[in-house]
């Protein structure tokens, strides 16, 4: 496909080839972490140094050959994402089971509700296909957001260092994880978790490789406000339980679980709203201060880019529009509410790729919610339909700031967006495929969703939350002015509120642990010293993540 005849350079059988079974990989282990951690780092640079280890190994060292295959390889990881912030509510909520003791095999489980779900996957990875299209234009040739993430990719198949020693470090790490996984979930020999207390407060330590690999990729700062998140619940607990006691008070504990959801749910939507609001300003403030020769500048400069026909692009995306719209109404929605969910998804994407470019940062089950509610609020939905919508739009905004880093890096290195756009859609189908199975497959061995099944899928809480009602009113206000305000104020509410949800899982404590082992690095070490350390936390994520869904792919058949 990079020959003469064809318009679509870059686009190669080789890439194509290693896309598929490259984004099965990933997206299988992009969906046991988010299931395990409620948080999925973006996999863009532990993929690319991947790409371009393999490519080299083949012998081709061309970056944007290299590019377009990495762009396909993580297709699939943020349609995990998006499924897992959101899916898992059904089961929350009582709506799906595993009824493994009632004789329900996993047979019965996949085909109960994999059809259901893989057509929501569908759907969000064609809309999110084309709506990514339609925007790289405006956010990368004319807004030109900085899109870190992308940068960071663009900058690591630049450097072209991702041999030798390197190579060892993210492979070695990665075997480390497996075996400590191994040990942990397939033997016993580990236990999955450490409870202890200081100074009689109770806390508890997760034993996951990959818990210290999502620290230190994600930084000092944001692991101390997630710890932070979780000191608020669990200090708060501890000295509302003591008042309890002392006074004779009952119920208290089960209270301050309701008030802490809410309010952890209040200051992510807080957040969301935040957010909202500084791009909008700062949008504003743009416009007003821009040269008006500027934009035309980087109008004339598209096409030379490009080097692609727009026509044919155009043509298929509203194709994959009308089939994403066929999928929502096969799964049950009427036709009103999937117009409006069409509509839905365009503005949520919109914004999600926006945030994605400013801040590295995509809340995509919050859009999510958002959407549904604006929907209730046109149409009646039920429950199980809700959650179909939260998904279909949080996969396609998950897809965008996935897909928008990889455009933001293609444009860097001059690698051909129709090539891009082409394998993004080949990677995000298989990604779609082995995402819906994998989760269901996941949930089946762990027995459910929930702190007893090891799997907390914290944002699907707050989407089921968000299904069945508000909580609490009171706590519900304070909670989103507080998350908005402390957005406003550039304190990341959105991490505090996770850190709160998730305080009673262990993880707080290893992240930060990796979070402070980032910090010292980057104090003590060269640049060097340190993309070896990412390395080697992506290695311990990526190990975890690949052990652990292959071992609940395995208990299916044994």
């Amino acid at each position: 496909m990079n020959d003469k005849r064809t318009s679509v350079k870059h686009l190669t059988w080789r890439a194509i080839l290693l896309v598929i079974p490259g984004a099965v990989l990933i997206t299988a282990s992009s969906s046991y972490i988010a299931l395990r951690a409620s948080a999925l780092p973006w996999p863009t640079i532990f993929v690319t140094v991947l790409a371009m280890i393999v490519m080299r190994m083949f012998g081709r060292r061309d970056v944007n050959e290299i590019h377009v295959a990495a762009t396909g390889i993580d297709a699939g990881a943020m349609v995990a994402g998006g499924l897992v912030f959101t899916i898992p509510g059904l089961f929350i909520t009582g709506i799906w089971k595993v009824d493994r003791s009632g004789g329900q095999t996993a047979g019965d489980f996949i085909k109960q509700h994999l059809p259901t779900v893989m057509m929501i996957a569908f759907a969000g990875v064609l809309i999110g296909t084309t709506l990514c299209w339609l925007f790289r234009k405006r956010n990368i040739e004319q807004m030109d957001l900085p899109y870190p993430i992308g940068k960071a990719a663009a900058a690591t198949l630049s450097a072209g260092e991702s041999g030798g020693m390197r190579a060892l470090v993210l492979f070695g790490f990665l075997a480390i994880a497996a075996v400590i996984t191994l040990l942990r979930d397939k033997f016993q020999l580990i236990p999955p978790l450490v409870a202890f207390s200081v100074a009689g407060i109770p806390l508890s330590l997760q034993l996951s490789p990959m818990a210290l690999g999502i620290g230190t990729l994600i930084g000092f700062s944001s692991t101390a406000y997630w710890l932070a998140g979780a000191a608020i619940t669990t200090f708060g607990r501890f000295i509302l339980l003591r008042m309890a006691s002392s006074n004779g008070w009952e119920g208290v504990d089960a209270s301050f679980s309701g008030w802490n959801l809410t309010t952890a749910i209040a200051l992510m939507v807080g957040a969301g709203a935040g957010t909202l609001i500084t791009f909008v300003v700062s949008s504003l403030r743009k416009d007003h201060s821009k040269p008006v020769g500027k934009g035309k500048k980087k109008r004339g400069t598209t096409k030379a880019t490009l080097g692609t026909s727009g026509k044919g692009i155009t043509f298929l995306s509203l194709g994959l529009v009308a089939i994403a719209f066929v999928l929502s109404i096969v799964i049950g929605l009427k036709v009103l509410p999937a117009i409006l969910l069409m509509g839905g998804v365009f503005f949520a994407s919109m914004m999600s790729s926006i945030i994605t470019g400013q801040t590295g940062i995509n809340p995509m089950e919050l859009f999510g919610i958002i959407v549904l509610l604006a929907i209730r609020v046109v149409v009646n939905v039920n429950s199980t339909h809700a959650f179909f919508i939260a998904a279909i739009v949080a996969v396609a905004c998950g897809y965008a700031g996935d897909m928008m880093n990889d455009y933001k890096a293609g444009a860097i290195l001059k690698t051909n967006p129709t090539a891009q756009y082409l394998i993004e859609l080949i990677g995000g189908l298989f990604g779609a495929m082995t995402a819906s199975i994998a989760i269901l497959a996941i949930i089946y061995s762990a027995g459910g969703i929930g702190a007893e099944a090891g799997l907390p899928a914290a944002q699907a809480h707050s989407v089921a939350a968000m299904v069945q009602g508000i909580g609490d009113p009171a706590f519900f206000i304070i909670g989103a002015v507080a998350g908005c305000l402390l957005t406003l104020l550039k304190v990341p509410a959105m991490i505090i509120g996770i850190g709160m949800m998730l305080a009673g899982y262990g993880l707080a404590i290893p992240i930060f642990i990796g979070g402070l082992f980032e910090f010292v690095t980057r104090k003590t070490m060269t640049q060097d010293g340190q993309r070896s350390i990412q390395m080697g936390a992506a290695g311990l994520l990526g190990g975890e993540g690949l052990t652990g869904t292959i071992l609940a792919i395995i208990g299916l058949f044994v």
